[in-house]
């Protein structure tokens, strides 16, 4: 008898363990997009879609053949999945436009001939207008443009010299990228910004290798994505895989916190997705990792990683990212929370868009309606205590303790977080008995709570 509640005992716990994982898996799923090859979903691509909750599926010129098969396709994926996707394509105009006249659609303006030979916002308007209704007809939801790079180097080999660039002043740059994404907009398509921070004074190319900005590089390049933002942007970011020293002296863009987190999120105050550029690229394969080049790039901050390819060695690429992503939470090394931020974003922005109906069905829980500072728990408290917290949106969290005379005793939280309720623990065991302050920052939120140490 005793045996049999044990078995049954450990049963529940494996079941209970195993979904848990899987409710893991399945966030972590959303965050990797992937192209596959030809034009049709093979059973891999079906496999992560229905199965492992692949959030994302890029299209390349392989893919298309002609209006009819690539709406056939995107009806395809849409139904296999088991959360509605993003379908995404670089549908920039001129040169890199997968919608094309090969394809049975029609040859377009380079963003160089738009910004700058034209230099009309009607002109801009009207060729945006009618590459998103051809993405609307396609089935897709995702264009991964405009390129915001400003023409700095007009023989950059990766941007300027295909005409990708719509100007050499930042501020003809915005105002084309916001015409460009407003008439997307209009027909329900997230846009992307790229390549940040900018790609537009490189000397090299980063598909082929290392490409280093440092020298090349100003702060006049950010200009576009400042402006943007501050006008409300909030679909995609791209970072490039650039390196630049004076931004980070050890990681390019796409893998650098201080890059991603602290300057386009804290500093530029980006609250929407960013997904890296692909993975696969030169100049990341050549100097990092598979695995390390994974962790890195989500502790820095990134929503979705993209993939050319859905194998790697003969296997799904995305069961594989997913395995590494969930061990290196198991382990420690990937905050929980790194994973619940670009979830959370992600089914946020899908919502947005009508891509989810509902998003309690996919939403962890219930976001707060309000900034609050709790009082903590025990109050005395010898020598721990807890402190909880609620955000109603994504916010830059600092949690501080103070003593009586206003000195900082010690910081619980520095960093970004996406909505929800949080606890955490202090232990105040090397600090004396007495009164203290705890003073949660968040956003403009600010909030002060006395509380007693009591040894």
């Amino acid at each position: 008898m005793i045996k049999n509640i044990l078995f049954l005992f450990t049963s529940l716990l494996l079941i209970l363990n195993t979904t848990t994982a899987q409710t893991q898996r399945e966030k972590i799923a959303q965050m990797i997009m992937v192209g596959f090859p030809g034009k049709f979903l093979n059973d891999s691509v079906k496999v992560d879609l229905a199965e492992r909750n692949l959030g994302g599926i890029i299209y390349f010129a392989a893919n298309i053949d002609n209006p009819q098969q690539i709406k056939l396709l995107s009806d395809t994926i849409k139904m296999t999945a088991s959360t509605p996707p993003f379908i995404a394509v670089d549908q920039e105009g001129g040169r890199v436009a997968r919608l094309n006249f090969n394809n049975g659609f029609d040859s377009t303006l380079s963003a160089h001939k738009l910004g700058t030979i034209f230099n009309s916002e009607n002109i801009t308007r009207a060729e945006a207008a009618k590459m998103a209704e051809w993405l609307v007809q396609s089935g897709m939801n995702v264009n991964l443009a405009p390129v915001v790079d400003v023409n700095v180097n007009p023989t950059s080999p990766a941007i300027g010299n295909l005409g990708r660039s719509f100007s050499s002043n930042p501020d003809t740059v915005t105002f084309h990228a916001s015409w460009f994404i407003d008439e997307f907009n209009k027909k329900g398509i997230v846009t992307t910004l790229k390549h940040y921070p900018g790609h537009g004074s490189a000397l090299n190319d980063s598909h082929l290798g290392f490409t280093d900005i440092t020298t090349t590089w100003s702060d006049s390049e950010l200009i576009p994505y400042q402006q943007l933002i501050s006008n409300g942007f909030t679909d995609f970011v791209m970072p490039g895989h650039l390196f630049n020293a004076n931004l980070d002296s050890v990681y390019p863009a796409t893998l650098s916190y201080k890059t991603v987190t602290n300057l386009l999120r804290e500093q530029i105050g980006f609250n929407g997705l960013t997904i890296t550029d692909e993975l696969f690229m030169q100049a990341i394969t050549n100097n990092y990792g598979f695995e390390e080049s994974i962790v890195l790039a989500v502790n820095a901050g990134n929503d979705i990683l993209l993939y050319r390819t859905n194998m790697k060695d003969g296997s799904s690429l995305a069961s594989q990212v997913i395995d590494i992503i969930e061990q290196k939470v198991i382990n420690g090394i990937i905050p929980q929370e790194r994973i619940n931020e670009s979830y959370a974003r992600i089914i946020s922005l899908k919502t947005k868009y009508g891509l989810i109906s509902d998003a309690d069905e996919y939403a962890e829980t219930q976001k707060p309606e309000n900034f609050v500072l709790f009082q903590n728990h025990p109050n005395p408290f010898n020598p721990k205590t807890v402190i909880s917290y609620q955000l109603p949106t994504f916010s830059n969290v600092v949690l501080k303790v103070y003593d009586i005379l206003g000195n900082e005793v010690a910081t619980l939280i520095n960093e970004y977080k996406s909505p929800g309720k949080y606890e955490v623990q202090f232990d105040a065991a090397g600090l004396t008995s007495g009164i203290y302050f705890y003073r949660l920052s968040a956003n403009q939120f600010s909030s002060i709570k006395k509380f007693v140490l009591l040894k």
